[in-house]
């Protein structure tokens, strides 16, 4: 996502976020606005796309449906995220104009301006209402954690690297091909026991 968050003493409601100037991209978390302009850079956009392009072609036919951003995840009156990628199970929580509620899995790519909110802000938030699942991309150091929420809170993640297919807890049966995800070429290397991967 976008630039530094903007922090304001003010707590403002999810009511007063939809009269906001629509040039500009927020987030409500305990009623304080992130400021998410300017737009991601191409590097987190391919990423996404990748990303987003394996999750939705799993899910065609089936119930899960998977949203990108900007779509609106209300929480409650004073939290309010626009996720780079999420995945819905309870079909009752989507609305036309929104998401009511915690998704099942969240996905958020990291870029230098939002990476101690995406760590810090919302993880916790992820982890006070619920989310299942809180994927976090890396993509200076092309590295996924996942976070999996177990007795009431997100424990240690499990961590990958652009070299290794990984696994979605809540889809089990679906295995990402990371360096696919990464845009990575796949180099057999001479008298090596395994391959490198290098940047297409």
């Amino acid at each position: 996502m976008g630039s530094t968050a903007e922090k304001i003493e003010k707590r403002f409601t999810y009511a007063e976020y939809c009269t906001w100037n629509d040039e500009q991209r927020w987030e409500l978390i305990d009623g304080i606005p992130y400021n998410m302009t300017p737009a991601p850079a191409t590097r987190h956009q391919i990423i996404l796309g990748n990303f987003w392009l394996a999750i939705s072609t799993y899910l065609k036919g089936k119930t899960c449906r998977p949203f990108v951003a900007p779509t609106d995840v209300v929480f409650d009156d004073y939290n309010v995220v626009q996720p780079d990628l999420l995945v819905v199970c309870d079909l009752s929580k989507i609305t036309e104009a929104n998401i009511q509620g915690a998704p099942d899995l969240v996905v958020e790519i990291l870029s230098p301006s939002t990476s101690r909110k995406d760590r810090r802000e919302k993880m916790a938030l992820y982890e006070r209402f619920g989310v299942q699942e809180y994927i976090v991309i890396d993509p200076a150091n092309e590295t996924v954690e996942c976070f999996n929420y177990v007795d009431g809170g997100y424990g240690h993640p499990d961590v990958f690297g652009c070299d290794e297919t990984m696994t979605i807890a809540l889809f089990p049966e679906l295995g990402l091909s990371l360096w696919e995800i990464f845009e990575k070429v796949k180099v057999e290397a001479v008298n090596e026991p395994g391959p490198e991967y290098r940047n297409r």
